[in-house]
């Protein structure tokens, strides 16, 4: 029914790929500071006060992976091996790799905070941009402590975190990207790779029960993580027509089969491109699955009366292995107007960088977000989605109601 079965050379990558993909994001003020209780030379201290009229702007980005700032290394893909790796390496010192020169301190942790998260690449959207995202956090790592939240990679609850920022800034924007791994995110990218790689079947049948069975359940953490941030901020004594709550979804990574550029046997899918799916299942994360979770999002952004941004069409012809992009060579540098804006599935023999990296935006996908939200904030309310125009760079994003 499908090409050639593979062998299981990539058993052992897909193991360690089990426990490492989860989602990432990160933050910067036009100036800007990561988590206050991270140790940053920003951080900001205590007062009992609160903000006052003269306190600085803040806005912030809270929840996991794709706002963090995971995969914010990359400019591009390359299947260069050597120093800068063709130009995509941002973390090359010239004589070594240091993924702190993208992703700050917390490149020690793993939160993966990079220095053009989507909160960092929005700098007209207050003073300072702060980035409490943390790559790999589920709903439960939002709530304070006190209800019932938990920490996590050595981190207060986000909503601890936020309370500490709005005694010292007036908070304009609390941007929210959370649900993702609460749905399993990370293990559907897995059996899906597995199942092209190793075992020979599909996996988008399976994978949809899973995603239904967690769907309530995900959906209500996201929905408690939104009165969390207001219960924070009314303690914080600000109105709640001071600042504004945004809550993004998720874009697909990988493009439908017609618009894959390599072909469904063989093995250039694995070994070239980094995008080791099945067209039915590919087809299937994009068109229902990435859908399904944007949809549902909706609806809690809805209930909860907050602004939604629909993200789920705002990498279409970027997505790894797309037909409208390319891979970077030594010979073709990579440009945000030709190059892939998420990072490949980075694993087996030659890995570049580290696996959660996998299936996130990049450099140029978080420039892009940044972009998305910059426009959001200048609309003032609304519902909006967000996509990008064919042959621009991050300037040629556009909103269009929902």
């Amino acid at each position: 029914m499908h090409a050639r079965r593979r062998t299981s050379r990539l058993l052992a990558p897909l193991t360690v790929a089990a426990l490492a993909l989860p989602l990432a994001l990160a933050a910067t003020p036009a100036r800007a500071a990561d988590s206050p209780t991270a140790g940053s030379p920003t951080a900001v201290s205590r007062t009992a006060a609160g903000p006052t009229a003269a306190s600085p702007t803040a806005a912030v980005a809270m929840g996991d992976s794709y706002i963090s700032g995971e995969a914010g290394r990359w400019k591009g893909n390359s299947l260069s091996t050597s120093t800068s790796r063709a130009g995509t390496d941002r973390a090359w010192t010239g004589s070594s790799y240091d993924p702190s020169r993208v992703y700050g301190a917390s490149a020690g942790n793993g939160c993966d905070r990079s220095d053009v998260a989507e909160i960092r690449s929005a700098p007209t959207t207050a003073q300072y941009q702060i980035n409490l995202a943390c790559s790999g956090a589920t709903s439960a790592n939002i709530p304070r402590a006190a209800g019932g939240g938990q920490s996590y990679k050595g981190e207060a609850p986000q909503a601890d975190q936020l309370a500490q920022v709005a005694r010292n800034y007036n908070v304009k924007l609390v941007s929210l990207s959370i649900g993702g791994n609460d749905l399993g995110f990370a293990d559907v990218i897995i059996s899906c790779v597995q199942d092209y790689e190793i075992w020979n079947s599909y996996c988008h049948d399976d994978q949809q029960e899973a995603v239904d069975s967690r769907m309530d359940e995900a959906m209500a953490g996201v929905a408690k993580s939104i009165d969390e941030i207001r219960a924070v901020m009314t303690q914080a004594g600000q109105a709640p027509d001071s600042y504004r709550i945004v809550l993004q979804s998720y874009p697909s990574p990988i493009p439908r089969s017609s618009e894959n550029r390599y072909p469904e046997s063989g093995w250039s899918r694995t070994s070239t491109g980094g995008c080791p799916f099945w067209n039915q299942d590919a087809d299937w994360a994009r068109d229902r699955l990435v859908p399904q979770i944007s949809d549902r999002l909706a609806r809690v952004a809805a209930a909860k009366g907050v602004q939604f941004l629909d993200l789920r069409d705002m990498l279409q012809g970027r997505e790894v292995c797309s037909t409208a992009t390319r891979l970077a060579t030594p010979s073709s540098p990579p440009t945000a107007t030709g190059s892939e804006w998420a990072r490949f599935l980075d694993f087996g023999t030659t890995v570049q960088g580290t696996i959660e990296e996998s299936f996130h935006p990049n450099y140029y996908g978080q420039q892009a977000l940044g972009r998305c939200l910059t426009l959001l904030d200048a609309k003032g309310g609304g519902n909006w989605s967000c996509r990008n125009t064919a042959g621009r760079d991050s300037t040629g994003m556009y909103l269009t109601a929902r």
